[in-house]
């Protein structure tokens, strides 16, 4: 697939005048759905923005690549505008941006046009390749210029058989910059060393979080300012399509150093016992120079892997604080667990739905096939949860040999095994015996990392496929069915203590569990309210799901409604923003409040979190049920006693919104 292919002419725009970065986002979202490539706006949009907080996508040198894989995108494309007088895109060179490129990745299926973008954002570092886009008379010159610098580059389609990065080396493209195949040792930057297997002084690998852009930006940097530098160099690159450019143990052994360019996890494990430097992607793309400089100087210290030199994996981060690791380890097990809760659970709620509740009671959700067929799925599904989330805590902390360990000790919490009644059923250890489960599996996997590193080096090859499964899963077991009774006499005494709660009390606790919804909107305490409010799910408690669900959806409906009712207290842009967060709050997608949030947290926060607190405490009070743990509206016909949900969120969100109006100050004309 070609760069041309996934830029259709619906979706450039020339000559453009922005005014800001949300501006931008705005336009090139639009041209994206002019191009036929979305399915959601609003939701490839908060795919954008979540890709933003973690980090601008501006390259500096007045490029940006805004990218995002989500569900939201129907097909691969492509959007692009140039602004002439430039936009402010938080580049961290300070310049503005005159050729913006937005990427659009479905977060399934088919990974053939990964291909193309690693072209385009390897050709975007070309020199002279982003002042001829700027300069295109029209779209059709815009489109030619790119088909012939890839052509350049790479050559026809026709003329390397059509390949996707099938060839030799597995490097994206398959060619360098004079359109000769790399060679199987791939990589630029080699010079002749390469090919006389003198192998390579540097080595680097780069990964984004998304995989799409920067990944492949990074590496050609690295490759290019390396040549110009003497120093041979070759560049793994770890994205959406999987590794490409491979680094051999050979290539490995030999080389000086290093460089680990990358913002999500890679294999570390092969470098145990070489220099590594390891920094953000988005170094590899802004200080090359200096990362190649420090590389070479012999000050890099030697890394250490925990499993002495077993495939691993490792992040950015290892200097974060013990509260901030076992953050880090929870949401990892959490982001992992949702899709089993989510899908299991609406499809439970669908089977209900399609019941006939007459036919026996007792049986309520299987009495028809369809609604029978319907359940016995989504309890499947949702019965996994438990070990899901203990396994990839386990896996997070203890690398890959904790998984198994932490899915069966998941397993064993999720049955509610006693060394007294072996069989299971004894004990409701519930969710917290997974937790437990997984934070005990994982830190025994590194504590029988540790007591086997002294082992002859003869045995390295039995330890994962020998020792760590089998005494990994036999001690975290073993913990667990000791730990179990504590953890059911915990969940028994929570779920009596819900039970057994008055009205005044349960209100209470919808007022604290929608407020938390708000407060950080996605953060911590968002997390913490929704990982209680899905436990609860397996408990049975619909009533704290409900509350959760309602306290979320507030905050973008009461920045929506706001922007209607007080427009003169907001800019032109964010009016028009406000009409996309009824659609992300209706969706039960509270991030949509942040870009309100970051502007103006002090009147934004607070009113959305009083709203939200009105909405969960309402939900509590008129009994509202869910069994769906996402959904927002679209699933109202799973919620029990939906219009007194509905009446729950109108006042929370009125209320939110009345508290901004009277907070805000109108704006003057220039203003707006």
């Amino acid at each position: 697939m070609r760069i041309t292919e996934l830029l259709k002419r619906e979706s450039i725009e020339l000559g453009v005048a922005l005014s800001s970065k949300e501006d931008a986002i705005d336009r090139l979202t639009g041209l994206m759905e002019a191009g036929g490539r979305l399915y959601n706006r609003a939701g490839y949009k908060e795919g954008i923005l979540a890709r933003e907080a973690q980090g601008s996508t501006a390259v500096g040198d007045g490029i940006a690549i805004p990218h995002a894989k989500v569900a939201a995108v129907k097909e691969p494309g492509l959007a692009a505008v140039t602004v002439p007088e430039g936009v402010d895109y938080d580049a961290f060179d300070g310049s503005l941006a005159h050729l913006v490129f937005m990427i659009a990745a479905p977060a399934e299926g088919a990974d053939v046009h990964l291909e193309a973008l690693a072209r385009l954002s390897t050709l975007l570092m070309t020199p002279g390749f982003k002042d001829n886009l700027i300069g295109a008379a029209d779209k059709d010159a815009f489109l030619r210029i790119i088909d012939e610098a890839e052509r350049a580059r790479y050559g026809d389609e026709e003329g390397n058989g059509g390949a996707t990065g099938s060839n030799e080396s597995g490097s994206v493209g398959g060619k360098d910059g004079r359109g000769a195949h790399r060679s199987k040792s791939g990589g630029a930057g080699q010079g002749t060393e390469s090919g006389s297997g003198a192998g390579f002084r540097l080595l680097a690998v780069t990964a984004c979080p998304t995989g799409i852009a920067h990944t492949y930006m990074a590496a050609e940097n690295l490759e290019n300012t390396a040549k110009r530098m003497g120093i041979a160099l070759k560049a793994e690159t770890d994205g959406s399509g999987g590794a490409q450019n491979v680094l051999t143990g050979e290539e490995i052994a030999r080389a000086e150093a290093i460089i680990v360019a990358a913002d999500r996890e890679i294999e570390m494990g092969r470098f145990d016992g070489k220099p590594v430097l390891q920094v953000p992607v988005a170094d590899g793309i802004h200080k090359a120079e200096q990362l190649i400089e420090k590389a070479v100087s012999g000050q890099v210290p030697v890394y250490r892997h925990a499993g002495g030199g077993e495939g691993g994996m490792a992040s950015p981060g290892s200097g974060d604080s013990a509260g901030r690791k076992i953050y880090k380890h929870l949401m990892n097990g959490v982001s992992h667990m949702l899709p089993f809760v989510i899908g299991g659970g609406l499809l439970i709620a669908l089977a209900f739905l399609f019941d006939d509740y007459s036919i026996d009671p007792s049986n309520f959700g299987k009495n028809t096939p369809l609604a029978a067929y319907l359940k016995t799925i989504g309890e499947q599904a949702f019965g996994m949860m438990l070990p899901v989330l203990s396994g990839y805590i386990a896996m997070s902390i203890g690398d890959r040999p904790g998984l198994a360990v932490g899915f069966v000790s998941g397993t064993v919490a999720k049955m509610g095994m006693t060394f007294a009644c072996p069989e299971g059923g004894a004990v409701n250890a519930g969710f917290l015996g997974a937790l437990f489960a997984g934070f005990a599996g994982g830190y025994l996997v590194l504590g029988l990392k540790k007591a086997f590193s002294r082992l002859p080096k003869s045995l390295e090859g039995i330890k994962p496929v020998l020792l760590y499964p089998v005494l990994g899963i036999l001690l975290g077991a073993v913990v667990t069915t000791f730990i179990n009774p504590y953890m059911g006499m915990i969940n028994d005494g929570l779920t009596d203590f819900l039970n057994g709660m008055g009205g005044a009390s349960r209100i209470v606790l919808g007022m604290i569990l929608g407020g938390m919804m708000s407060i950080d909107m996605g953060g911590p305490f968002n997390k913490a309210a929704y990982v209680f409010g899905t436990a609860q799910l397996a408990e049975g408690n619909f009533e704290v799901m409900a509350a959760v669900m309602a306290g979320g959806m507030v905050p973008p409906i009461a920045i929506g409604l706001c922007t209607v009712l007080f427009r003169r207290k907001f800019t032109r842009k964010e009016c028009q923003s406000g009409i996309v967060n009824f659609i992300m709050g209706l969706s039960f997608i509270t991030e949509g409040a942040i870009p309100f949030a970051a502007s103006d947290p002090l009147r934004i926060i607070p009113s959305c979190a009083v709203g939200a607190a009105v909405a969960g405490g309402l939900s509590m009070a008129f009994g509202c049920t869910l069994r769906a743990p996402h959904g927002g509206i679209f699933v109202l016909p799973t919620i029990g006693n939906p219009a007194g949900y509905l009446l729950a969120v109108v006042i929370g969100a009125v209320v939110g919104c009345g508290i901004l109006g009277l907070l805000r100050k109108e704006l003057k004309e220039e203003e707006r």
